[in-house]
């Protein structure tokens, strides 16, 4: 009898482990649209760099550098969504769906960084790094959100959307922000996949510049945008400016423009960036969440 107990729980313990594992890994296309932003919709200020990608390009586009995964549940809801590519972005909402997301992005031969809140991508690095994957450089980064934005009473800074004419201007900027976060130049790296980037960013009317004498005062640029959030990147002001109220009133009157058209404005901060946290906390930001970005050795190519 005390057997037959014990291999009906082991049977029922073997059950129980292939249901935590059931689920259906499936890479998403174009026409699934609706369905994946009604899902990362439930949490905007984390997954607004995957929804604006979809909303500009579509699921399956070589714009977005890389390919969208869903894991489904038993009953075919999705459980979780990842951006597997240069960039790897998840959004999970069960830990079978975040491992088995794992376990597909750690077969991606040329991802350059993995990016997600700090306790989540922990989890995940488990499941990655068991194929031998190692990090080049890791930092830990402070989510900022904006509603309301800060009205100082400085006078009209002329923010302006920048034009292919301030392009030069722009990709130096640029590639020195991505240098100090990375350790790797995209110009050096890439530069004509850089340039396009930038010039296409620019012909999207999401880099707002200030210029003046034909140098550049102040930069930003708005990496992702939806209805709900706008997700900045790229902010930067001259070193005669940094120390002055001027920062603060380009980001005021950024602000002010941009939620016009969003809720909110979300960014990053380097952790260990305390000027810059003093800053941003001046504008009128709040902190939100830590996160994590892990650098991947670097590759021979980039999609």
């Amino acid at each position: 009898m005390l057997q037959t107990t014990t291999t009906t729980n082991r049977n029922r313990a073997s059950l129980e482990i292939s249901y935590m594992n059931a689920g259906n890994i499936e890479c998403l296309g174009n026409g699934q649209e609706a369905e994946v932003i009604q899902f990362l919709k439930e949490r905007p200020i984390h997954t607004v760099a995957m929804l604006g990608l979809i909303r500009d390009n579509g699921l399956a586009s070589k714009l977005n550098r890389g390919n969208f995964y869903g894991y489904r549940d038993v009953n075919g809801n999705l459980e979780g969504v990842a951006l597997v590519g240069h960039a790897t972005l998840l959004e999970t909402v069960s830990d079978r769906a975040l491992r088995a997301l794992a376990r597909v992005a750690r077969e991606c031969p040329f991802t350059h960084m993995i990016m997600g809140e700090q306790d989540r991508l922990a989890d995940l690095w488990i499941e990655y790094s068991a194929a031998g994957h190692k990090t080049r450089h890791t930092c830990s980064e402070w989510l900022f959100e904006l509603r309301s934005p800060v009205v100082t009473d400085q006078a009209d800074r002329k923010l302006q959307l920048a034009t292919a004419a301030e392009l030069d201007l722009v990709m130096p900027v640029q590639a020195e922000l991505a240098f100090e976060e990375s350790g790797i130049n995209p110009l050096s790296v890439d530069p004509e996949g850089f340039r396009k980037r930038c010039l296409r960013r620019i012909e999207q009317g999401r880099t707002w510049v200030a210029v003046e004498d034909g140098k550049l005062i102040f930069k930003a640029d708005i990496i992702s945008q939806t209805a709900e959030v706008v997700y900045l990147e790229g902010i930067w002001i001259c070193k005669e400016k940094r120390n002055s109220d001027a920062a603060v009133g380009f980001m005021s009157e950024l602000s002010q423009k941009l939620l016009q058209e969003a809720k909110s404005i979300c960014l990053l901060v380097n952790e260990t960036n305390k000027r810059a946290q003093a800053f941003y906390k001046k504008c009128g930001f709040l902190f939100r969440a830590t996160y994590k970005t892990i650098f991947l050795p670097q590759k021979e190519r980039c999609n």
